[in-house]
């Protein structure tokens, strides 16, 4: 269950910078370093999310249920 709320809270991150950026590009009218910083803290976010799940599912906290559940 904790797992489950790391990764909502990291896509919610992820989620508002992406619409800072959108904001940053409208009041900055693309001149600024504003939408450049918030879109690199994206992928820094993106980045750290994707090996946090690669270290939960090699480290068993994340089971490797997946399609073995719909047969």
């Amino acid at each position: 269950m904790f797992i489950k709320i790391i990764v909502i809270a990291m896509l919610l991150l992820i989620f508002a910078s992406l619409f800072s950026a959108l904001v940053f590009l409208f009041k900055d009218k693309g001149h600024g370093e504003r939408m450049a910083q918030a879109l690199t803290w994206r992928i820094g976010l993106s980045m750290t999310l994707f090996l946090l799940l690669m270290a939960g599912f090699y480290f068993g906290i994340i089971p490797p249920q997946g399609l073995a559940l719909l047969r």
